[in-house]
């Protein structure tokens, strides 16, 4: 028997008849050839499930490349991902996007990735590459991308930008699906966005802004991610709309990912009752159909893509089948971990501690301050009063008001600089090449000599994630692979990764779940209130920079 045949005797979950039962299943080449049907579901047999979809992620968040990414996700039944690259996009321009394409080369796993539609996210940051209309129709017409990317860009299509709705056009003329990202957008100008021609939104955090995008024709993808986390606000909709409601992850870290996945989703839906059919097709017949992909649903004549769990109730994955080929099983993923070639864009320089300084007049002055909220993307904008010595604005750790600094990564150029609540260091920095979208170094820290301390070592790596202790130790996560992904393997990069956010928490003090993952998000402009880019601080609000000290 070839390595993409095979028989099972099992329970089916038919997803197309809303029915289970036990029986025979074989399949030659990859190709479901026969059901022979036994009678009603056996609990002593296992069940089978047709194979899980990520319907958003960006694979590079995993700090893995897509062959990682893929090894890692195979343990928890998932058999594809919808794939936004724009975060390699960011630095690499075209050249990144396709050395995702390559890396999957010979991997049993389906990716489809999307043409990224806003690099860089805004005009008020500093990126490594732009994505001109000709870029992204010619990857709209490259086999392995099958639709436009998150449209992140909502204040242009509501204002009738020609280039955000030529992309768009550019995507329906080819039958292509439109992704959307529009975080609290309600209202007439939801509407607005949805008849632009973009079908889908995953940054909803509330129920009632989910069901007026649903309401104006678009689908909703519940994400629970590493730092965004809206299951528990959104899973009513998996019984309130059915067929129009995918689950995702958008941003999840390796330590998570080693964990779970979309299997962990659908074993939460069920346990709060809702429908297993109706939590199973938004769990993988619903992207299926909204994205194109032609993974089936274990009918004869369908690819066997399909996961194989010891119950309907924890989900637990006892193998993963992709095209036939057992691509997990007995614990074991059953890919080799494949050497690559990093590819990366890296030219900052190291910074000193007087770089990291805030000038400042007087002895104390009132200040714009970020706040940053744990599972949250969103932050809040706060005014505090700051005390200043020897010129220079001084963090406050006891009251949680710490320094952060954005570096550009992509030339020469002095630090940003701003203060920010939330991260609740009592000593030391944290660093990070990962920044969305843009992926300049991002740092927070009590004091300028440990945030010097960090950002150097990230630095120095050409891309990292770096943790600097009071006491001048500094660890350090290399990311070679454009500043945002490891070559090593994907048990390693978890452990490594898990480490370094655990010594967040213990050494430096800091109460959040995952704090570089949350660090990573504050330079996203695209996502209100308040962010730091490279050029300064930025009101998103408002879309446009905010002086730092307030002159009122």
């Amino acid at each position: 028997m070839s390595a993409n045949s095979g028989s099972l005797r099992i329970n089916r979950v038919d997803l197309i008849n809303r029915r289970i039962s036990a029986g025979d299943l074989r399949w030659k080449d990859g190709v479901i050839v026969a059901w022979d049907e036994q009678g009603a579901a056996d609990p002593a047999l296992p069940w089978l499930i047709p194979g899980l979809v990520d319907a958003h992620v960006h694979i590079e968040s995993s700090l893995l490349p897509p062959a990682g990414f893929a090894r890692l996700a195979l343990r928890h039944g998932t058999v594809a991902a919808v794939s936004d690259p724009h975060e390699i996009a960011n630095v690499l321009g075209v050249d990144g996007v396709r050395w995702m394409l390559d890396n999957l080369e010979g991997v049993p796993f389906h990716v489809l990735f999307g043409a990224p539609s806003c690099v860089p996210a805004t005009a008020c940051e500093s990126a490594g590459a732009r994505l001109d209309l000709a870029e992204v129709e010619a990857l709209l017409d490259t086999p392995g991308i099958g639709y436009l990317s998150e449209v992140m860009n909502f204040p242009g299509v509501l204002a009738g930008d020609t280039e955000v709705l030529a992309k768009v056009a550019a995507a329906r003329r080819r039958g292509l699906p439109v992704d959307g990202h529009a975080p609290g957008l309600r209202g007439a100008a939801a509407a607005a966005y949805a008849a632009a021609g973009i079908g889908t939104d995953h940054e909803c955090s509330e129920l009632a802004e989910a069901e007026e995008k649903l309401a104006c024709g678009m689908s909703i993808l519940i994400r629970e991610g590493s730092a965004a986390r809206n299951f528990a606000a959104l899973h009513p909709l998996l019984s309130s709309h059915p067929g129009r409601v995918m689950l995702c992850t958008d941003d999840c870290h390796p330590d998570d990912l080693w964990q779970g996945h979309i299997d962990r989703l659908v074993a939460r839906a069920v346990a709060l009752g809702h429908d297993l059919f109706a939590v199973l097709e938004a769990a993988s017949l619903t992207p299926q159909r909204h994205y194109g992909l032609k993974l089936g649903a274990l009918q004869v004549g369908d690819p066997m893509n399909a996961a194989l769990v010891t119950d309907l109730e924890d989900f637990a994955v006892q193998a993963t089948w992709v095209d036939g080929v057992e691509a997990f099983a007995h614990g074991e993923v059953c890919l080799p971990h494949l050497p690559v070639l990093p590819i990366n864009r890296f030219c900052a320089q190291p910074v000193d501690s007087e770089d990291l300084v805030i000038p400042a007049a007087g002895v104390r002055v009132r200040c714009r301050v970020i706040e940053a909220a744990d599972g949250q993307l969103l932050t809040r904008a706060a005014i505090e009063e700051m005390a200043v010595r020897d010129g220079r604005i001084l963090a406050d750790p006891a009251r949680d008001l710490l320094l952060l600094a954005v570096l550009n990564r992509y030339r020469p150029a002095p630090p940003a600089l701003a203060l920010i609540r939330g991260f609740g260091l009592k000593s030391g920095a944290l660093a990070s090449s990962v920044a969305h979208d843009s992926h300049n170094v991002v740092a927070v820290g009590c004091d300028a000599v440990s945030l010097a301390a960090a950002i150097d070592a990230v630095v120095a790596a050409r891309g990292g994630l770096a943790l600097a202790c009071a006491d001048g130790t500094v660890e350090l996560l290399p990311l070679p692979i454009a500043g945002l992904m490891s070559d090593a393997p994907g048990e390693e990069v978890a452990a490594r990764y898990a480490a370094l956010n655990a010594l967040a928490r213990t050494r430096l003090g800091s109460p959040l779940r995952a704090p570089l993952m949350s660090l990573s998000f504050m330079a996203l402009l695209v996502i209100p209130s308040l962010k730091l880019s490279d050029r300064g601080l930025f009101d998103g609000d408002r879309f446009t920079f905010a002086e730092l000290v307030c002159r009122c």
